[in-house]
């Protein structure tokens, strides 16, 4: 079966909802626009987060335009509470997401429009707005000896909390938010840990002001725009020294080894022949943009990104990514969702006075 709508939205996490809702404002869901979302409920990516995650660990938690997040006790795990909040959102607003829905391919049709192929029926669009995050990519750094290694690997995807590794020796992989919170939450549990990163951490002392939080965005901005692959936010904005995080370096808990050269069955070497045993490694190595299904469009250049002109594909403005480089997090992807449809108006208002 094919659908015909002026815009598909891929995606209904932060980035997909905030589009969806300034559509919802112009055009009639489902006949006009539609939401096409993988995810079994509603929650986006907040929905598979660990059950440690809590409204006090948490690095933030933006609300979607028009309705505020609700305050929990800092107790309350977000995986509990978020997707009850997007649920609430889509019915508020009435954005009839459709789900379970796998978008298995984009591609260009004659006459400017796009076919959106789904498990689910194929839809044609005259613009699309990308929101399909990073979740579902989970990255894996590959390093000599790793099919050898005899304990347990898992990603930061696939990380449930700190008991499973009660007594166990565990190397903790990733110089992120989420490998820093991993380590603090297993260290009193594990017999011991190790945390391993490639690069020094930039530890940031001080308030996140919004000039800060503009620098951080120009860099990434900049990066997009020259058609590299965006940075990780952690390597641009720094850490937060919290008071968690100051305690736990105080108490050794976070002091960081270089990256190790090779993995052996029972743990890990150094290049100067330096080796660590280990029950478990964990890669908080973070994620990849989620894009296998733009692949037919050729958006992709020397660099390994998308060459990016804010929201908009550069090279094909039908084409809006929301959620990735500089709004790649819960504040800028708001923004970003805004822009998008902004944009999109414009272009659909051309075309229509150009056929007229």
């Amino acid at each position: 079966m094919e659908r015909e709508v002026e815009v598909v939205v891929i995606g209904a996490g932060q980035a997909g909802l905030s589009a969806a809702y300034h559509l919802r404002r112009r055009f009639e869901p489902e006949t006009e626009f539609v939401v096409l979302d993988h995810s079994p409920r509603p929650g986006g990516a907040w929905q598979f987060r660990w059950p440690t995650l809590t409204f006090a660990t948490v690095n933030g938690v933006h609300q979607l335009p028009g309705m505020s997040v609700p305050e929990p006790a800092p107790s309350t795990p977000v995986a509990e509470s978020i997707p009850d909040y997007f649920a609430e959102y889509e019915q508020t607003f009435d954005l009839r997401v459709q789900r379970p829905v796998t978008v298995r391919s984009v591609r260009s049709l004659p006459g400017r429009r796009l076919e959106v192929a789904t498990d689910h029926g194929t839809w044609t669009a005259r613009a699309l707005v990308n929101a399909t995050g990073t979740w579902e990519r989970p990255f894996w750094p590959r390093y000599p000896g790793q099919e050898t290694f005899r304990g347990r690997q898992l990603h930061t995807a696939q990380y449930r909390g700190p008991w499973e590794f009660e007594g166990l020796r565990v190397i903790v992989v990733g110089g992120g938010i989420s490998g820093i919170q991993h380590l603090m939450e297993i260290h009193p549990f594990a017999a011991e840990t190790h945390w391993v990163t490639r690069r020094p951490p930039r530890w940031r002392a001080g308030e996140f002001d919004r000039d800060r939080g503009r620098r951080a965005v120009a860099m990434v901005e900049e990066r997009v725009r020259r058609g590299l692959r965006p940075q990780s936010v952690i390597s641009v904005t720094g850490v937060p020294m919290t008071p968690q995080i100051r305690a736990a370096r105080e108490a050794g808990v976070l002091d960081r080894w270089p990256m190790f050269e090779r993995i052996e069955p029972e743990g890990v070497r150094w290049g100067d022949g330096g080796f660590v045993a280990a029950d478990v490694i964990l890669w908080a190595t973070g994620f990849r943009a989620s894009l296998d299904h733009l692949a037919p469009l050729g958006l992709r250049g020397k660099g390994g990104g998308i060459v990016m002109d804010g929201t908009r594909v550069a090279s094909d403005p039908r084409i809006h990514l929301v959620g990735y480089g500089p709004s790649a997090s819960t504040v800028g992807a708001n923004r970003a969702g805004r822009a998008a449809v902004r944009e999109i108006r414009e272009l659909l208002a051309d075309r229509a006075l150009t056929r007229g």
